[in-house]
């Protein structure tokens, strides 16, 4: 595994688990929707996450909650660069969470140094638009779409299937001249899977871990978390940190959380019990 991921003018380096900080520029993500959907509050939101401690931080305009409906490109964009505008002289990688190819070219012009797709630039002409540029990429496994892939997902052997589909995105990234010190994976957890499956995947990340790429891990405040806790999304911090360190245990080198200020804690006391004689 490369020992940095590089993306754009930054290289950050992977002794150590990254902390993503999420910044939802949306009136309908599943935990924070609205809350920093004008520019000035994301802003706002994505410098306080800077101060905590956050390594990169990940601004998305469209939502991929369960059943959420898709956001038309203009709208998406009005969102988002705005905010990447306004954090230019932040001395740290941002991310644009997006699906869409003309998105992603647009924020990287913008200043975007990270493009998290949870379609693993899966659509025509993603692979292109990263490619041309310097940054960083994290490829997700999604099982059909955000607004139905809850509905009944299946799988033969979760954890092989998903292994095999990104080591496959990885290939396809390299072929097309994206080095592999720019990529990242990611599980996928709540994306067209159960528990049951988010489970299994994050007991085994040390096989995806194996593909040779950073593992990023997304647990924050997710409703598989309530299903465990029977606690809201409002009261599953505990979880969250419970699930960031465990993931980190199993292989994950970044974790994309809503808590950055708690989760750097949690990571600092592991570190503290890994490196004690």
């Amino acid at each position: 595994m490369p020992n940095v991921l590089r993306c754009g003018r930054f290289e950050l380096a992977l002794d150590r688990p990254l902390v993503m900080g999420v910044v939802n520029v949306t009136p309908d993500s599943f935990y924070d929707g609205g809350r920093h959907a004008s520019t000035e509050a994301a802003i706002a939101h994505a410098r306080r996450l800077a101060r905590e401690g956050a390594d990169i931080v990940d601004v998305g305009g469209e939502s991929s909650r369960p059943g959420a409906e898709a956001v038309p490109l203009e709208e998406e964009l009005a969102r988002v660069l705005p905010v990447l505008d306004g954090l230019r002289d932040l001395a740290l990688p941002i991310s644009i969470d997006t699906t869409k190819p003309e998105a992603m070219r647009a924020a990287l012009a913008h200043g975007a140094a990270m493009i998290n797709d949870i379609g693993a630039l899966g659509a025509p002409g993603a692979l292109a638009a990263v490619a041309a540029s310097d940054a960083a990429v994290c490829l997700m496994h999604l099982r059909g779409e955000p607004k139905s892939m809850q509905a009944d997902p299946a799988y033969g052997d979760v954890v092989a299937e998903v292994r095999d589909f990104l080591a496959a995105r990885v290939a396809a990234c390299e072929a097309a001249g994206i080095a592999r010190a720019r990529i990242a994976i990611d599980p996928g957890f709540g994306f067209g899977k159960t528990l049951a499956h988010n489970l299994a995947l994050t007991r085994r990340l040390d096989v995806l871990a194996g593909i040779g790429v950073p593992v990023v891990a997304g647990w924050s405040r997710k409703s598989s978390l309530g299903r465990i806790t029977g606690r809201g999304a409002e009261e599953r911090l505990a979880a969250s940190l419970a699930a960031a360190l465990i993931a980190v245990e199993r292989g994950a080198r970044i974790v994309r959380v809503h808590d950055v200020a708690a989760t750097r804690d949690a990571l600092a006391v592991l570190a503290a019990v890994q490196g004690a004689p």
